[in-house]
Formats: structure tokens, sequence, C-alpha cells
């Protein structure tokens, strides 16, 4: 009885945790070798970031995203997680008013309303996607930093703008990774 259960138990062991681990391994890296690299964004043989993880700044040239509850630092990938903050929290008002008074210090001349992406953090607190209101709103402060026209920061941020996955999934968004480091290539 321990013979054919110790065999089986061997077996097993090199099939699932051996055998099938390489093989999906060698399968993503064949078919899809960006993605199951980590999609990572390559700028002058520098690593700059990756298209899935968001990067904090708040720089006035950059674009900002959205905030993050990841513990330390904000986007620390090692501790993804939101705030679990319920509406009603006061630490939840107090957060989304901090960043509105530093969205309004960036760009005292804006009277438009803040797009709640700007003042919320996602549920893993590392999205690196914003909303095409979102960075609609900071086109004036960018532009005005950079001494850019509005109209050609504007352009980028519509060059940038993803749509629906398949027409229906999803919202556009705009990847503010790609968006700064397209933005870092354009002279005033």
């Amino acid at each position: 009885m321990l013979r054919p259960a110790l065999v089986s138990f061997g077996a097993l062991t090199i099939i699932t945790g051996l055998a099938y681990p390489l093989a999906m391994t060698g399968v993503g890296q064949v078919l899809f070798h960006d993605k199951a690299n980590g999609s990572l964004i390559v700028k002058n043989g520098q690593v700059a970031g990756s298209r899935l993880i968001g990067q904090f700044t708040e720089e006035p040239k950059y674009f900002w995203g959205r905030l993050s509850a990841t513990g330390d630092y904000p986007t620390n990938a090692s501790s993804s997680g939101g705030s679990n903050l319920a509406p009603s929290n006061p630490d939840l008002k107090k957060a989304a008013d901090q960043r509105i008074q530093a969205l309004r210090k960036a760009d005292p001349s804006s009277t438009t309303p803040v797009p709640a992406d700007l003042v919320t953090a996602s549920g893993s607190g590392l999205d690196p996607d914003i909303t095409p209101a979102a960075a609609g709103y900071q086109v004036r402060r960018v532009a005005k930093v950079r001494g850019l026209t509005e109209s050609a920061v504007r352009e980028l941020v519509q060059k940038h703008t993803e749509s629906r996955a398949f027409g229906v999934l999803g919202e556009p968004r705009v990847n503010v990774l790609e968006l700064n480091l397209a933005l870092d290539e354009l002279r005033p």
C-alpha cells in the first residue's frame, strides 16, 4: 500500500510541480513574451517601468496617476491592496482633500471639478491608468510648466487614450507612464 502511494505522490509532484509549470512558462514566453515578463517599458536601455503598475509622481511637469494605498510608499508592488476605508471614514475624506489641495496648488488657476479617479485609490493601489477626463484636467498645468501649447499636450493625451476592449469592455483609459514618457520626447 505504501509503495503505490509514494509512486503516485512522486509522479504527481513531478507532473504538477515541475513539468506543468515549466511547460506553461515556455508557452508564455513563446506566445506572450512581453506580458510574461511584466510588460516592461524600456527607454534608452533602461527599464522605465511596467505598463501594468502605476508610477508615483507629484512633479508638476508630469501627469499624475491615481492615489495608492500600498503601505510604506505609493505604488509599492510588493504591498498591493486597497485602503479598505468606508466612504464614511474620515481618513478617506482626509486623503481625498489632501490630494485636491495638492492638485489645486499645482494649478491654482483651475476651477473645474477634480475627477474622482485623481483623488481615490483603486482596489489594488497599483492602477497604471487614469480616465481621459483626469488627463484632460491636468493638460493646462503640464503644458504651462513645460512651455508647450495646451493643444499639443491635449493631442498627446488623445494619442495615448485606449478605447474599450473589444469596443464594449471597460472604459477608455490613459496609461500615465506611457503618456509621461511620450511627453518627455516633446520639445517646447
